[in-house]
Order: structure tokens, then sequence, then C-alpha cells
């Protein structure tokens, strides 16, 4: 019996790993072709393009699955997504942005709004939270890449606003402007990212408890795992030892 309840337990742990995947690469695949139909189908051409499928490949996603969500654009295909942005509330008065790429802005909207409420949060109004954040670069390098000297120094000659290693990665910041000249610098000297993509940076942040911070990440979970949604962010704070006792429950 407890082998049985093991390879159930590993099969479980597996099934919701391919979930995760399929859904992953459902939504790069959405942004691939968004990118590819609002500007041009060739990656030299199209920096957000580029960047979609770069992102694409760092989640391992196959190339005809990339090659396809192109194709999609080319061939004139009758999903029109539209790219929306939300703002609102969680516990705790913590500020949240919601990016979402849907072909139905009622279901999405009700899905957000509905979402936020039974954890605690509200839906604001466009504008209601996006000033306490900032538009920025974010390339991101695994730590074998290079050195966090030889990042450092990478990152000041491309022109990014700041360079922070950790023993897991190196986080490149950049404006939003220069995002695509400075992955493509750091591209030509270390290879391609992990990630490089347009995020919403905190100005300041707001601190939570134990409690309400159980309550955001359910949130956020719930969020992320909504097909239209692409991206959440937040400006929430919790000290190491409340994220210890979370990721251990």
């Amino acid at each position: 019996m407890a082998g049985h309840s093991q390879f159930k337990n590993i099969m479980h742990k597996k099934g919701a790993q391919d979930a995760r995947r399929s859904k992953v690469f459902s939504k790069l695949a959405r942004e691939i072709t968004v990118a590819a139909r609002l500007g041009t189908p060739d990656p030299k051409m199209n920096s957000r393009l580029r960047l979609a499928i770069q992102n694409a490949r760092a989640e391992n996603m196959p190339k005809d699955g990339i090659d396809r969500a192109i194709k999609k654009a080319i061939g004139g295909d009758n999903e029109n997504y539209e790219e929306i942005r939300y703002e609102g509330y969680g516990p705790g008065g913590v500020a949240m942005i919601v990016e979402a790429l849907t072909d139905n802005r009622n279901r999405t909207a009700g899905a957000v709004r509905s979402t936020l409420s039974k954890h605690g949060g509200a839906l604001g109004e466009t504008g209601s939270v996006s000033f306490m954040f900032k538009r920025a670069g974010q390339i991101v390098y695994p730590v074998s890449a290079a050195s966090a000297d030889a990042m450092l120094e990478a990152g000041i000659e491309a022109g990014a606003d700041d360079v922070q290693s950790t023993e897991e990665a190196h986080t490149v910041t950049t404006t939003f402007d220069t995002l695509n000249e400075v992955a493509k610098a750091l591209e030509e000297r270390f290879g391609e990212a992990e990630t490089a993509k347009v995020v919403w940076l905190p100005l300041n942040t707001t601190p939570v408890d134990e409690e309400k911070a159980a309550s955001l990440m359910k949130m956020i979970a719930v969020l992320e795992d909504d097909d239209d949604v692409q991206s959440v962010y937040t400006n929430f704070e919790i000290d190491d030892e409340v994220m210890r006792k979370l990721t251990a429950a």
C-alpha cells in the first residue's frame, strides 16, 4: 500500500507539473502571437517578439510551438487578444497590478474582481496604484553565466540601471526604453538570458504579517492560474522568518 501511495503521489506531482507547463506554454504562445501581430513576425525587426521568443526558449517551449504561435498572427487567426491592466489592493492595503491578454474583457475582469474579493482585496480604478510602481526592464541570468563582478561590469557598460547578484541569479534592471538594447549587449557577451521582460517594480513596500502574507500568496496563485493573466505584481514585504514558515507549510 505504501508503494502504491508513493506511486500515486509521484504521478499526481507529475500531472501537476505537466499541467503547469502546459499553462505556461499557452501564456507564452499568446504573448508571441500578440507581439507578432502588433509588429512584424520577424524577431530581428520586432523587439517585443524577440524577447517573447527568448522567454519561451528559457521555459523550454518546443520550437514548433513557437512557430505555430507566430503563424497564428500571420494567418489572421480569429482570436483577437486585448492587453488589459487591472489595478487594486490585496489584504493589508497591498498594491497589486495584474496584466492580462484576453479575448473577453468581461470574463477576465469578473475573474480578477472575484479573486481579489474572495481573498480580502478589491479591484480599483486604472491608475489607482500604478503610481506606486515604475515600469522597468528586467533581465535575469543564472549565477553560472558569469561572476558577480563580470555581470556588474557588463551591465554598466551596456547602460543598465542596476545589477544585483545572489546565490541563485544575476538580475539586471534597465529603464523601460533601454531593455532591448541592454539585453542585446548582454546576450553578445553571456548568451541568452533566462528571462528578459518589462516589469512593474514597487517604489515602496507594504509590510504584512504572516496571516495576510498567506492570503496574498493564495490570491496570487489563483490569479496566476487564470489563463488570461500574464503577470501579477505587488508591493508587499514579509520578513525572512515569515517566508520560511509559509514555504515550509
